[in-house]
């Protein structure tokens, strides 16, 4: 059986009453009652997640997957293929700004080499689990097989445990492919119900022309595959890339040891997205960052269900809205562990008049 098949069932519930637990903490402090907001709903969401009323700070990780795809053949990118492998370069070398927010965050990196079309050895710091060099072209067939979308599950959802056991309690999702938007739309298309021009943005900033000849390619996309939006697993072999499936696997994995996933952009939300299809269960577990500028992200966060928590105009990917929210879960815990209470303080509590 497919390792991310065995994480399934082990998807726990979340503690309620350790999240009111939690809320009853943060009403002691020397404020009023929820007048931190979505501050307080972190911590308390926080709470639930990791079964402890007074959660321990979280150990941040992030893993960003990088992967090319046939589909660029199409012309529905800014730039070439081989930024991809040229990016997976940068990110070992550590310039790129997943590195520098990441260092300020204090975020553990791991970058997987899920597919480069260029295979790139000898980079410290890369892991590879190369599913082959880039996927087919969705326009003209699958992008994988069903076989293959299973290992990249697997791969993610073995990697989510390992980060876990070793320590990281909050694991943040990023990707890295050119061609990526694309792929995502068609996913979007068929597991959020929308229509091409809807799910389809301008990803690395095409023109006009290239926006209207990537809606057309996502359209052909549907029409050659098929996918069944009832079997999450076809949809994800037809028209989805192997970074997609890995991060999918990874939020599976995280969710399966109570490590809730902070999502980043349009193509790690659609892989939440995607894992979500395959098991309902992870979804309280799923965070939503930030909203990103693509068309086809306020779909994605709609049918998970999420408010994003930042709105920046972010829209590069790689994970860097994911460790920007982050500390958010930070400053939600410092206040729960550090601010004073009415009674520590000796500060009048409100009026029970």
């Amino acid at each position: 059986m497919p390792a991310y098949r065995d994480v399934l069932g082990r998807i726990p519930e979340p503690d309620v009453e350790a999240g009111r637990q939690c809320q009853g903490l943060l009403d002691m402090k020397t404020k009023p009652q929820g007048s931190l907001g979505r501050l307080e709903e972190l911590a308390c969401q926080w709470a639930a997640l990791r079964g402890e009323p007074a959660p321990a700070m979280p150990r941040k990780g992030m893993v960003v997957m990088a992967a090319d795809h046939g589909v660029t053949e199409e012309g529905v990118s800014a730039y070439p293929a081989e930024v991809t492998a040229q990016m997976v370069a940068n990110f070992s070398r550590g310039g790129a700004a997943i590195n520098v927010l990441s260092r300020q965050h204090d975020v553990r990196v791991e970058v997987v080499d899920m597919g480069v079309r260029v295979p790139v050895e000898g980079l410290t710091g890369v892991r590879h689990h190369r599913m082959g060099p880039g996927t087919g072209n969705l326009a003209r067939g699958p992008a994988m097989s069903r076989k293959t979308a299973e290992e990249a599950l697997s791969v993610g959802a073995l990697l989510a445990i390992e980060l876990a056991e070793s320590g990281v309690t909050l694991l943040g999702l990023g990707d890295m492919g050119i061609g990526n938007t694309t792929a995502s739309a068609a996913l979007t298309c068929v597991l959020a119900g929308v229509s091409p021009d809807m799910a389809t943005g301008r990803g690395t900033g095409v023109d006009d022309a290239g926006l209207t000849r990537k809606v057309d390619v996502v359209r052909r996309a549907l029409v050659v595959n098929q996918p069944d939006a009832a079997d999450p697993l076809d949809v994800l072999a037809k028209v989805g890339g192997f970074e997609i499936a890995g991060l999918a696997g990874a939020a599976l994995g995280a969710a399966s040891r109570r490590v809730p996933v902070m999502l980043d952009g349009f193509i790690s939300s659609v892989a939440g997205l995607v894992a979500a299809r395959l098991c309902p269960r992870v979804m309280p577990f799923l965070m939503a960052s930030h909203m990103s500028r693509e068309a086809g992200h306020r779909r994605v966060l709609e049918a998970l269900r999420l408010r994003p928590l930042l709105d920046l105009g972010l829209r590069l990917g790689e994970g860097t809205g994911a460790v920007l929210a982050m500390g958010l879960v930070d400053s939600s815990l410092h206040v729960l562990h550090e601010m004073a209470t009415f009674a520590s303080a000796g500060v009048a509590e409100k009026s029970q008049r």
